[in-house]
């Protein structure tokens, strides 16, 4: 009951947020059509002269009262940033020329400049808000309650008490609350907030479901493999929200600039009020001001300010639409850098799901063998047998290769391994049935001095050798096979104008060759323990202008995603380490997602560097047209609120455009 009045409370908490909020917005644009119903009626009486006493104080006061409304919360806002130390601010600037404006009698003009500037902040806010749209859909999709199998009957937790590796239950329509395994026959799920994919994903037994994903069909149960602040949905969120404080280098430029900028321009307006002084015959105090309040207004950098973090947020919620995760709008510039991609194979252009292909016992090979050291050394072993010895070595491991010998059904008593290690690289060592196995590639027997018949150099397939008590007892190879993107992507990176398509692997070098050659992909290597890729990757950085992507899945990628440039991490499918240590992350598990996200960093670079010169072009003209006395405080108006608008409807833009 508690708990219900509890959960009762934070509802009617978050309604009351969100009805003050409204509030306030409603409130804001009432006030801002006060002020310009009063502005335009007062403006009608000057130019009609309907009414004789719309002189003197009725005339300040009427327009005094157009205003305060706009005006207040602008000079309030000034007020604070100069008790927190921030003097020269596009606050004080709009403060300063308004005030100006009233002080020599240019009141219409004092009130149209503040009511179009609040115009103008309001036009942001819904651009702003419209941007978050994408990341307020992430919020929405964290599941707030878990159904929890406890004590014979499903009872409502919160998710994040739930421990790993307990049974919950998800209705139709309902989000799943945490990452897990599939324990029901099949599953249609909804997985937009996740992937970005809008169309269902279905779901069988024993595969991965992810927090935030919606069911469906039917009642599904789950048993779950993290918990909630390691989940999938809690991750994302993270780095979108982290995103947002990462600036790239042009909205660093641009603030930096602003602050050195704007001292400069009110110097400038003060002597260009008081030097004329000295080199006018007839100079006239009140002209000369007039020209450095129009100077102020014009020169507010409003537009650089507001249009420059709003292009590259909206980058940031077009790309998480599309199913790519930027941390940072660093990334969306250096995305557009790009020249040079080198992917990993598994996982990453292939599905990384291995099936048994072929499985081969030492028999094969006797004859072979026994010539170096004879037959008697080398036990016969059934199938069954040598799978059980590997099935017990592969339970130990998290690779996809382990998965798919574990699908095998082997007959005989189960084996249990002990005193596993892993041989970075190379595979497994460990003890089965009181004997030492290897198993892995042949690197892994070589070092083991283990003689491995040479017919098995000329296999193309991933290949699992096992060795008991130092005998070589056979091999399984293992088929892997493309994602259906995966030629679809090498196509798109080149018609992103990408120079150099590398693949690096540590699967044996012919398969990588093979993969290559069909993927039409420039150079390959295969054979590389993580240090390798690492080194290779050093190696391109080195080059004269060259910016390196890595492109990869696995825990042994995470060095080199961290090295390169821009590191990009299959997300679905990718490990832990590789997600946190990327700079860029596929949600879909598209490797084609790449070449998108490359389309979406030039599309906003393209539109910040339009809002820019937009900004400085306008402004430079009727700043020199204000100087010399040929604008009015209206064209002020029009150069720093109307390109303001300008900049933002471009910057919208970016929200409605669709990368193919």
């Amino acid at each position: 009951m508690k708990k219900k009045k509890l959960q009762l409370r934070e509802l009617k908490g978050k309604q009351s947020t969100v009805i003050s909020a409204s509030e306030k917005k409603l409130k804001t644009y009432l006030l801002a059509i006060f002020s310009f119903v009063m502005l335009i009626v007062g403006i009608a009486i000057d130019y009609f002269d309907a009414f004789p006493f719309f002189k003197g104080w009725v005339r300040i006061v009427w327009y005094t009262v157009a205003y305060i409304p706009v005006g207040f919360p602008v000079i309030k806002e000034g007020w604070e940033s100069i008790k927190n130390g921030d003097f020269f601010t596009e606050f004080f600037l709009m403060s300063i020329a308004t005030l100006g404006a009233f002080a020599i009698g240019e009141y219409p003009e004092g009130v149209a400049v503040m009511l179009f500037y609040a115009v103008g902040e309001l036009f942001q806010n819904a651009a702003v808000n419209r941007a978050k749209g994408n990341i307020k859909a992430l919020l929405d999709a964290r599941p707030d309650e878990a159904l929890v199998y406890k004590n014979g009957d499903f009872v409502s937790v919160n998710p994040e008490t739930v421990e790993i590796g307990e049974k919950i239950q998800v209705r139709v329509g309902e989000k799943i609350p945490l990452d897990g395994i599939l324990l029901s026959e099949k599953a249609s799920l909804n997985t937009a907030a996740i992937t970005g994919e809008s169309k269902p994903d279905t779901i069988t037994q024993n595969e991965k479901v992810f927090a935030g994903s919606i069911n469906l069909d039917g009642v599904i149960e789950v048993e779950t493999t993290k918990k909630f602040k390691d989940s999938s949905i809690a991750r994302i969120l993270d780095m979108v929200q982290n995103a947002t404080a990462r600036k790239s280098k042009t909205e660093l430029f641009i603030r930096k600039f602003a602050r050195i900028y704007t001292p400069i321009v009110v110097f400038l307006a003060i002597g260009l009020t008081l030097l004329p002084y000295f080199f006018v015959d007839e100079y006239v105090f009140r002209d000369w001001l007039y020209r450095a309040l129009i100077f102020l207004v014009i020169s507010c950098p409003c537009a650089l300010v507001i249009s420059i973090p709003l292009g590259y947020f909206g980058g940031l919620g077009a790309a998480s639409r599309n199913g790519i995760l930027f941390k940072g709008a660093s990334f969306l510039d250096a995305m557009t850098k790009v020249n040079t991609v080198v992917m990993d194979k598994t996982g990453t252009v292939t599905k990384g799901v291995f099936k048994i292909k072929e499985v081969v016992t030492k028999n094969n090979f006797a004859p072979a063998l026994s010539a170096v050291k004879g037959e008697a050394e080398f036990p016969v072993l059934s199938e069954a047998e040598m799978m059980q010895y590997l099935m017990a070595m592969e339970e130990q491991s998290t690779h996809p290769i382990a998965k798919a010998i574990l699908e095998y059904k082997a007959e005989g008593a189960d084996f249990k391994a002990s005193e596993v290690s892993e041989v970075a690289g190379k595979g497994l060592k460990g003890i089965v049935n009181h004997k030492e196995v290897l198993v892995g590639n042949k690197a892994l027997m070589t070092s083991n001095n283990v003689d491995v018949p040479p017919e098995t150099d000329a296999i193309v397939e991933s290949i699992v050798m096992v060795a008991i008590d130092g005998k070589f007892a056979g091999y399984v190879t293992i088929a892997d096979e493309l994602k259906e993107d995966a030629h679809h992507t090498i196509q798109q990176i080149r018609e992103a104008g990408i120079a150099k398509i590398i693949m690096l692997s540590g699967d044996k070098d012919s398969i990588t060759q093979q993969v290559a050659k069909e993927l039409n992909i420039d150079w390959a290597k295969g054979g590389l323990l993580p240090e390798d890729k690492l080194n290779e990757v050093e190696k391109l950085k080195e080059q004269p202008e060259s910016t390196v992507a890595f492109m990869g899945d696995g825990i042994n990628d995470a060095p080199v995603l961290a090295a390169s440039d821009v590191g990009i991490a299959m997300g679905g499918l990718g490990s832990d380490v590789a997600i946190e240590t990327a700079d860029v992350i596929i949600q879909t598990d598209q490797p084609s997602r790449m070449a998108r996200g490359i389309q979406i960093g030039r599309s906003t670079r393209r539109i910040v560097w339009q809002n820019i010169g937009l900004a400085f072009g306008v402004k430079g003209i009727f700043l020199v047209l204000g100087a010399i006395g040929l604008a009015t405080m209206w064209e002020a108006v029009f150069a720093d609120v109307g390109v303001s608008f300008v900049a933002i409807v471009n910057a919208i833009r970016l929200q409605k455009m669709n990368w193919k």
